[in-house]
């Protein structure tokens, strides 16, 4: 995705009235100087764009998916902005998607929701639209996801969760759409401004879903909260789910002895044994939802392997050199829900996995010959309690002769674990023999590793690597 300098507008305020004050020889106190006047001009696109809009296509999406159309309008307005999805596979761009936003900040803290009127060629479910990115920090970004459009015009709304943080807004609008049952289609918004609606009501946010979870943790592992959310009362009675952003929120630890908890959500566990339960607020009003974390004796790490480094190709392990690896977690949008918290205990890196269904670890530059090699090895740690009917897959990909990724000769194939394999609370030394990962027509082009979970919250890994 691109990157847009902000605009720093009251630096260079204070900058030229420091200058000038210093020219003329005398002093002044900066806390005397008053942030600028942001506009509060509320108009998005009414028949074009307003004032310092600009508009960048999201990285991977089709950079002409946007258009200014003339004649497809609501209203019989004088111009619509119109979004061609691609197909499946289209050379072009994957998806479409991008962001409008605004070379100054807008005052934005007088309105309470975002207000459009939206069409498709075919009914579909856009999947984000939303208010505050700014190809920036992002900081107040909110969404909708699964926006149902069809053939008729209809309005549109996105509620503000707490206005009072738009006084600077630069991200107007955005939104992220791919094909739908593989086909593209097209899709038009128009009147798309800031509005004040008295009838946008009975906020109530949510942490982790709304869920009490619980988890086991150790000092030194951190967990992101996430599952951030706030539903609101729209005027035209649907009751719309807003994700949100840690920005939002306030966090608060029961017992910061045991676990501490940031502004951006993440929990830093730092003691133990003993409980810690994490809450939040959104302004001022409880959020539903809680993280309780038990923390027991110190955390163990996992053993330390005693193969000859001569027979090993290993993808992360502090015993032997690790081979190139692309990521550890490749965040395949939009189904991939696993977040990352790695940490280190006693000099020994720890990859750690929370809100975990699926996850890949990628190693195609080089790819690995593995043709000589007999098992794949890995240790694994469940913190939480195995539940019946927990699976945990693993997943060998080998991209084939051409060595690419969907090239057309990829195999693969998946061996499943469950209880009592699985269980909880210490270090499990998987030794699979690649043997019995019957779908690879080879090994010499192994490109993925892919671990996929079920009733599996979150867990831990160390010494990936292939032995002989």
């Amino acid at each position: 995705m691109n990157t847009f300098i902000k605009f720093q507008f009251k630096s260079v305020l204070i900058f030229g009235i420091v200058l000038l004050t210093s020219l003329a020889g005398c002093k002044r106190d900066l806390e005397e100087l008053t942030p600028p006047d942001y506009p509060t001009d509320p108009n998005v696109f009414i028949d074009g764009f307003s004032a310092n809009l600009i508009y960048a296509a999201f990285g991977g999406s089709n950079p002409k998916a946007f258009q200014v159309d003339k004649e497809v309008t609501y209203n019989n307005s004088a111009a619509s902005m119109r979004f061609e999805v691609p197909a499946v596979n289209d050379p072009v761009g994957a998806y479409a998607g991008g962001s409008f936003f605004t070379t100054v900040g807008r005052n934005l803290s007088g309105y309470t929701a975002l207000t459009f009127w939206a069409k498709a060629s075919q009914s579909a479910n856009i999947d984000i639209v939303g208010i505050g990115n700014d190809l920036g920090a992002n900081k107040y970004q909110a969404s909708v996801s699964g926006l149902a459009v069809n053939t008729n015009w209809k309005k549109y709304y996105i509620p503000i969760p707490d206005p009072s943080k738009f006084a600077a807004e630069r991200g107007m609008f955005f939104y992220s759409e791919g094909a739908e049952s593989g086909n593209g289609y097209t899709f038009w918004i128009d009147e798309v401004k800031f509005e004040e609606l008295g009838t946008i009501a009975h906020a109530q946010p949510a942490i982790l879903l709304g869920q009490k979870d619980t988890i086991n943790s150790f000092a030194g592992i951190t967990t992101q909260i996430g599952g951030l959310s706030s539903v609101f009362n729209l005027p035209n009675g649907v009751n719309q789910t807003v994700d949100l952003v840690a920005s939002y929120f306030e966090f608060f630890s029961s017992n910061e002895e045991i676990a501490t908890v940031n502004s951006t959500g993440v929990v830093s566990v730092i003691g133990g044994p003993g409980t810690a339960v994490i809450t939040a607020k959104m302004g001022g009003k409880e959020a539903k939802g809680s993280l309780t974390i038990i923390t027991g004796e110190p955390f163990q790490t996992a053993p330390v392997p005693t193969n000859n480094p001569n027979d090993v190709i290993s993808l992360f392990s502090e015993a032997f050199p690790n081979v190139p690896v692309d990521y550890y977690n490749g965040y395949w949008a939009p189904f991939q829900t696993t977040l990352s918290e790695d940490f280190t205990v006693g000099g020994d890196n720890i990859l750690s996995y929370t809100n975990f269904n699926f996850v890949g670890v990628q190693f195609s530059d080089p790819i690995i010959d593995a043709t000589t090699m007999t098992h794949l090895r890995l240790d694994l740690f469940f913190p939480n309690d195995i539940a019946p009917g927990t699976q945990f897959k693993v997943k060998l990909v080998d991209f084939g002769a051409n060595g690419v990724y969907d090239g057309g000769d990829d195999t693969n194939h998946t061996i499943t674990f469950s209880s009592p394999t699985i269980n909880t609370q210490n270090w499990i030394s998987l030794d699979i023999p690649l043997a019995n990962f019957t779908g690879l027509a080879s090994r010499a082009h192994l490109g993925q590793l892919i671990f996929e979970g079920t009733n599996v919250s979150n867990f831990y890994a160390d010494n990936i690597y292939f032995r002989r």
